[in-house]
């Protein structure tokens, strides 16, 4: 598991500071003691979860340490009807706000691939796969086969230039089965042979469409990787 560190996440600063700030009115916690220790991290833990789950998107922080108080002191103010009122308010809300968003990358995501096929040396598959040739390798270099694993250098970004992930910055190529990756990797990959190094440009319905597996990638976002094929394994 990800240890994710509390100035990783701004959100989660201002959530531990409104803790402290309740804390801090009962008394100043010391964090060398076992027992505060304890139930700050606690406490830090939950908040990475609700931040990571994005559940405090367009919540009101205020509101939200004064029911989670009343809870532990059993003085809720509310019904268990109108509180199953006001999440089920909620839910609605975040599924309609997650809708639009879909909506929109998806059709952020079609203007670009309109645009960049029209850019100098782009190709274009009839699978929606574009890419461009930066570097080529020997004109007799092998291509991988769909059943091979490949050793690759890679570099991912958004389409606004934002890296979410890089062999190239970590300093170590990766080796992976072409059955194993998204499935525009899996179709470029093919076409490549060893040597090459290819910008590939993948809509989102060759990526990770609406099923991102992580905040880093918003949901139908279209991905740019420049890969370089170093080998076949």
């Amino acid at each position: 598991m990800k240890t994710i560190f509390i100035k990783e996440l701004p959100g989660i600063g201002a959530l531990v500071l409104f803790l402290a700030a309740g804390a801090a009115a009962q008394g100043d916690i010391d964090l060398e003691n076992d027992d505060d220790r304890i139930a700050y991290s606690m406490g830090a833990n939950i908040g990475q979860n609700l931040i990571e789950q994005q559940i405090l998107d367009g919540i009101n922080l205020d509101s939200f340490i004064v029911g989670l108080q009343d809870a532990v002191a059993g003085t809720v103010k509310l019904s268990n009807e109108e509180l199953f009122s006001a999440i089920q308010m909620y839910q609605q809300r975040a599924q309609e706000t997650a809708q639009a968003t879909l909506a929109d990358n998806l059709a952020a995501s079609e203007e670009f691939f309109r645009q960049n096929a029209g850019r100098e040396g782009v190709v274009s598959l009839d699978s929606g796969l574009q890419y461009l040739i930066l570097t080529s390798g020997p004109a007799d270099g092998a291509s991988p086969s769909v059943d091979e694993a490949v050793l690759a250098h890679y570099h991912g970004t958004l389409t606004d230039g934002t890296v979410f992930d890089s062999s190239v910055d970590r300093g170590e190529p990766a080796q992976f089965g072409l059955s194993q990756v998204i499935s525009g990797w899996t179709e470029a990959l093919q076409l490549m042979k060893v040597g090459d190094k290819w910008r590939l440009f993948i809509p989102p319905a060759m990526a990770y469409g609406t099923s991102s597996p992580t905040p880093a990638i918003p949901p139908n976002s279209a991905l740019i990787f420049d890969v370089e094929l170093l080998e076949i394994r």
